[in-house]
């Protein structure tokens, strides 16, 4: 088979190529303007033979359509993304502090490809990724790979888990770790796993950018119970601190429901007490992140039981207010 001939068989697939990404619904092509680019590939082009190949691609799938008049041409009307699409999933990927900058960029670049090089432009133009607080462990895109493979197969993971010290090396903390994993969650820029920790002896939770040698055991995993519910277990949490939540009763002033309901959900049960504030009863893990919520309310926000509760949180501000001296 000469190479003329194996190119030529190859022409509708570099026409594919052509439409994805040098056309869209601002940016048209017309037909000497596709044999000129097929010609760059070394293919050469008729345009009987070109409308033919069209045909085959509407066929196949494609929604290519046509302008007549003065703009005679054609374009790839829509895609798999549109450009909406694409620029949340860019801002996404960039906002997020779990992803490297060198991986940020290499998505960024992926998700451009998915749009004409014209609507690359405008994706390009809207992030910033330059000064960002990043992630620094590159093979978080491994760790969440394997661990999603150990969820899948129902078995226990091994690793090893570290910190930061003042000269910001890594500090391992004792021994190898060995968890069964239920659910991987993205929760304050960061990927979390949580499963069961037999050291704790309950469902606890680990930042994925501080494990390391990841690896999938033969035993498996601690089957999970009956009534966790991976959505409350969330809600619980005013940061991803390990704990066991406990029920609290709270009064707010009735200006804080959308708060109240930005943080625990629009299913909690909200009960008026007088014309100005209302209560609630939720699960919170009673951490330092959860007293720093309610601080923020100041007298707008109380309390109500347990008792135990209230004494902690007394005891966490004026713990605060010694500190200043």
């Amino acid at each position: 088979m000469s190479e003329n001939t194996s190119m030529q068989r190859l022409k509708i697939l570099y026409l594919y190529k052509i439409f994805l990404e040098r056309t869209d619904e601002l940016h048209s092509i017309s037909m000497s303007e596709m044999i000129n680019a097929l010609d760059h590939y070394g293919i050469s082009a008729g345009r009987k033979a070109l409308y033919e190949d069209i045909e085959a691609l509407r066929t196949f799938g494609l929604d290519i359509k046509q302008l007549k008049g003065n703009k005679f041409g054609y374009y790839l009307a829509s895609r798999d993304f549109e450009l909406p699409e694409l620029k949340l999933l860019a801002d996404a990927v960039t906002s997020s502090r779990f992803l490297t900058e060198k991986k940020s960029n290499e998505l960024l670049k992926k998700i451009e490809s998915l749009s004409s090089v014209h609507e690359a432009k405008q994706i390009h133009r809207q992030v910033y990724i330059a000064n960002r607080v990043k992630a620094m462990n590159e093979r978080i895109y491994i760790n969440v790979d394997t661990i999603h493979s150990a969820i899948t197969e129902g078995k226990k993971i091994s690793f090893k888990y570290f910190d930061y010290d003042v000269q910001k090396k890594k500090k391992y903390r004792d021994g190898i770790r060995i968890c069964s994993p239920y659910a991987l969650s993205w929760n304050e820029e960061r990927y979390y796993l949580i499963g069961y920790y037999k050291k704790y002896d309950r469902i606890t939770n680990f930042r994925i950018d501080r494990m390391e040698a990841i690896t999938i055991l033969d035993e498996l995993s601690e089957p999970k119970p009956d009534d966790f519910n991976l959505a409350e277990y969330m809600n619980s949490s005013f940061s991803m601190f390990s704990g066991e939540p406990e029920e609290v009763k709270f009064r707010f002033q009735n200006k804080l429901v959308s708060s109240v309901i930005d943080r625990f959900g629009k299913d909690i049960m909200i009960i008026p007490d007088g014309d100005e504030h209302f209560t609630v009863r939720v699960k919170v893990k009673a951490e330092p992140p959860f007293f720093a919520w309610l601080f923020q309310f100041g007298s707008k926000a109380k309390i109500i039981e347990p008792e135990t509760l209230k004494t902690k949180y007394i005891a966490q501000l004026n713990e605060v207010l010694e500190n200043m001296d």
